[in-house]
């Protein structure tokens, strides 16, 4: 491979009859190899870490809530089909599970992963597609190589997605989010808000039927159950324990469900330096401080009030969001002190979104992008006061 990669090297290059392509080129070289371009000899003080480093360890660091992805996809939908005693999984899934005679036990791991994976698979496919497509094209216009930062966001998006959502519309969606979200501004490294969040919330607004309301969490056609959140907050109860939310056995967003698996991440990323422990912590006691002063106030009319602090942190996405979303090194803060405000803005708005809006009980995707759009604001705020007191020593 390296051999023919060297000898048609040259058609990629400046004054090559491919020229055009050479980021597809350089992309399929340094994914196999290292990178064409590097420094030979002592000429570092320190070994840095490169951006592909990076988006590899993200990529580890998911693989627990990709499991849980199609596993619980199946799992749900296992028990909804044992239950009622029929098998109405309709179309080419259908087909596939009996061809291959897999079946619907839900007690059997295999039947379930197998499940799962005929739902999360086919989206992933696609919003990989679509990603590296985008990737390609804007790479190929501005003449500068693939950047490897369109593997993780078309892995977390599926991952934030119910797993009955049209294929089209996650693919529209997503198409607008890296565009609007990401390309315009510059590509990797210059979007200002995460842009798989923003690809979801394009999706949540401009086809709310295809994701949301009672029948979008489990795989199983014309059955309808409701998420925990949305069972507290017009029902005043929820339908599972608190130990099935912390594993991750409920309906929900295919990769969103599980908390153990988001803390396995946690401390992946944590361990190798790229998620920040501080929005992670703070995002956590902004959630718990928040939740807690409206469990004390109470209400009569609305259940979420009275939602204790521990069910927040297990139910909805707030975890995935928390560890993956807002650790995003390029839209959240860089400076130490914003990090700790930063990851407070997202605990506390997560907590107001979903106490006080009852039509809209998640609320974890739109704290995170509104904490992305103030977060320059809060650098700026931090360096200031720095700034000042630095300013005030020497004057000493």
């Amino acid at each position: 491979m390296r051999k023919f990669l060297e000898k048609y090297k040259h058609l990629f290059e400046k004054g090559g009859k491919y020229e055009r392509w050479f980021p597809a080129f350089e992309m399929v070289d340094t994914f196999l190899y290292n990178p064409m371009d590097r420094t030979k000899g002592r000429t570092h003080l320190r070994d840095g870490i490169d951006l592909k480093r990076i988006m590899t360890t993200v990529v580890i660091a998911l693989i627990p809530c990709v499991l849980m992805a199609l596993y619980n996809t199946g799992y749900q939908a296992n028990m909804v089909i044992a239950s009622t005693g029929t098998e109405n999984l309709a179309g080419w899934r259908h087909s596939l599970i009996n061809a291959m005679g897999v079946g619907y036990d839900p007690h059997s791991i295999g039947a379930n992963f197998f499940h799962g994976a005929l739902y999360f698979l086919p989206v992933y496919i696609a919003t990989l597609a679509v990603g590296g497509f985008w990737e390609l094209l804007f790479s190929i216009v501005r003449k500068h190589e693939i950047g490897e930062a369109f593997l993780v966001t078309s892995l977390l998006y599926p991952l934030i997605l119910p797993p009955t959502v049209p294929i089209w519309q996650a693919m529209v969606a997503l198409s607008i989010g890296l565009v609007l979200g990401k390309e315009v501004f510059g590509g990797t490294g210059r979007n200002f808000v995460n842009p798989a969040l923003f690809a979801r919330a394009i999706l949540f607004f401009s086809y709310p039927s295809g994701i949301t309301g009672d029948r979008a969490w489990v795989a199983v056609d014309g059955y309808s159950y409701a998420t925990p959140l949305a069972s507290q907050s017009f029902g005043g109860h929820i339908n599972v324990s608190w130990m099935d939310a912390f594993l991750g056995f409920i309906p929900g967003s295919m990769g969103e469900t599980s908390t153990l698996a988001c803390i396995f991440g946690a401390v992946f990323l944590i361990w190798t330096g790229i998620g920040s422990w501080r929005i992670i912590l703070s995002s956590v006691a902004g959630l718990v401080a928040v939740t807690s002063l409206f469990n004390m106030v109470g209400s009569d009319t609305n259940p979420m009030f009275s939602l204790a602090p521990q069910w927040h942190l297990v139910i909805g996405g707030f975890a995935f969001a928390a560890v993956f979303m807002a650790t995003d090194p390029v839209s959240a803060t860089f400076t130490e002190k914003g990090k700790y405000f930063y990851g407070l803005l997202i605990g506390a708005m997560t907590a107001l979104v979903r106490v006080l809006n009852p039509a809209y009980p998640e609320g974890a995707m739109l704290a995170v992008l509104f904490a992305n759009i103030f977060a320059p604001l809060i650098d700026y705020i931090v360096m200031k006061a720095n700034m000042k007191r630095r300013i005030k020593r020497s004057a000493v």
